[in-house]
């Protein structure tokens, strides 16, 4: 028999702060965290709009010493899950149950800056070794390694790589643990920081960066908007701690939302365009491990890139899904104004879609002024968001290059 799986602490580390309820209060009001950001050094500097951590002091919060041995893909992942065990109510867990205690972490890039200033030092400026440490800062498991061991967590350490499904792909991996019994409390999440030099530049090379235009550099990202340019990149993590329903319940832990589908499927049609009858079987495959009707979905967290082929996609797959309830149906892409984290992505839109179900409210798409008719057909929350939604059911989609769909479902405690 499957267990339940509640959401018992958040963790964040974003352009908005690292505050999950003060972020998700600038999120409900649409305020974008998306700025200008120079990249790269002269003459060969890109400009960009980017939603970065400048609030973020890795020092304060990890200390100095530690420093020297993360990338800060892994200093802005341990930030975030530290917040969330600690928001859990978890720091008095004994010894002998954190050895339970599972890490589940999703990244795109990894240490990609590591990865690069080695490249600088050997082929940029001629050294004939780089740092010893580049291994262990570089590797892609190395956040969820630093985070299993400030928590003293000896259950599986595991790290899901695929694109911008990984951290979602993480929690949906993490809730089947504790729904079957292989530990109590999992901690999830992502962490992203692929701005390096090289890594922007072959963004830029596939033609889908936003630039603002006529509108205002934190407007640049307009998903599901007739006038929509493309992503803006973004950096951050997210965790979450995942726990046994009646574990929670015991403790009288804070359950944020109960946790009750997830699904992940393969387009495999095309390594980059997005496939609609992919993301329908991941839809439905989560209704039904919900036991949900199309009628209960309230709320949709969009993978919602701002790209002139995936929203049109994405929302076909939904209309598919919904049918007649598609119109009553809200749903917003909050990238809008964190941007895109890569594989953090579905880690960050967790979070929001969970205190979405905790407050009963939908965050919106801001800057959406003008939908495009191809991607109408829902009832897009714009601007500003609601309250007071009557929150059955929220999903959280994300959709991957490679075709690799994962989908979240919740529902309130």
């Amino acid at each position: 028999m499957k267990r339940r799986v509640a959401i018992t602490g958040l963790g964040l580390v974003s352009s908005h702060g690292q505050d999950p309820a003060a972020a998700f209060r600038a999120w409900m009001n649409g305020v974008s965290g998306i700025h200008w950001q120079s990249v790269g050094d002269e003459p060969h500097a890109v400009r960009i709009p980017s939603a970065v951590c400048d609030s973020f002091d890795p020092v304060q919060v990890l200390g100095k010493s530690r420093l020297t041995t993360m990338d800060r893909f892994s200093q802005l992942g341990s930030a975030a899950a530290q917040s969330a065990w600690q928001d859990a109510g978890l720091a008095d867990l004994t010894a002998t149950d954190r050895e339970q205690v599972a890490v589940l972490w999703g990244t795109g890039g990894g240490g990609v800056q590591t990865t690069e200033r080695s490249y600088r030092d050997l082929f940029v400026r001629g050294r004939s070794r780089i740092s010893p440490l580049s291994v262990v800062l570089g590797m892609n498991n190395a956040a969820a390694s630093h985070i299993a061991l400030q928590l003293g967590a000896g259950g599986a350490c595991l790290t899901y790589s695929v694109a911008c499904a990984s951290s979602a792909v993480a929690v949906g991996e993490a809730m089947r643990r504790v729904q079957m019994g292989d530990c109590a409390v999992a901690l999830a999440g992502g962490a992203e920081a692929a701005m390096p030099y090289g890594t922007v530049k072959a963004w830029e090379s596939l033609q889908v960066l936003a630039m603002p235009g006529e509108q205002p550099v934190e407007a640049a990202c307009r998903p599901f908007h007739a006038e929509r340019r493309g992503l803006v990149l973004g950096e951050g993590a997210a965790a979450l701690v995942l726990e046994e329903w009646e574990h929670a319940k015991r403790r009288g832990a804070t359950i944020y939302a109960e946790l009750v589908g997830y699904a992940s499927t393969c387009d495999h049609s095309h390594m980059t365009a997005p496939n609609s009858q992919g993301q329908l079987r991941a839809l439905n495959l989560v209704l039904q491990e919900a036991q949900a009707n199309v009628e209960d979905v309230s709320y949709v967290n969009a993978h919602g890139t701002a790209t002139a082929e995936g929203d049109p996609t994405e929302v076909q797959a939904l209309q598919a899904l919904l049918g007649d309830h598609a119109a009553r149906t809200m749903i917003s892409s909050t990238k809008s104004m964190h941007g895109h984290l890569l594989g953090a992505a579905g880690a960050i839109e967790a979070l929001i879609t969970a205190l979405a179900v905790y407050q009963d409210a939908a965050p919106p798409t801001a800057h959406l002024d003008l939908i495009d008719p191809a991607c109408a057909g829902l009832d897009h929350v714009a601007t500003v968001g609601r309250e007071h939604v009557g929150m059955k059911l929220a999903l959280s989609n994300s959709f991957a290059f490679g075709g690799s769909n994962a989908v979240l479902a919740m529902r309130p405690a």
